[in-house]
């Protein structure tokens, strides 16, 4: 696991986190930051998995 993979999963969470915070308190901005940070952590996470399946083909 490399720190793209961990980094990803840190803003995934933090952002997923952000979301259901946003939907309890009824704030619609939250909410969506939290989406959008969610899905970064993913794009990220991503970028960390495609680095690694690199190296292993090498």
């Amino acid at each position: 696991m490399n720190k793209d993979q961990v980094k990803g999963k840190v803003e995934e969470v933090k952002g997923k986190v952000k979301e259901v915070t946003g939907k309890i308190l009824d704030d619609k901005g939250m909410e969506i930051e939290g989406k959008v940070q969610k899905n970064v952590g993913k794009v990220q996470e991503g970028y960390g998995d495609l680095k690694e399946d690199i190296k292993k083909n090498k």
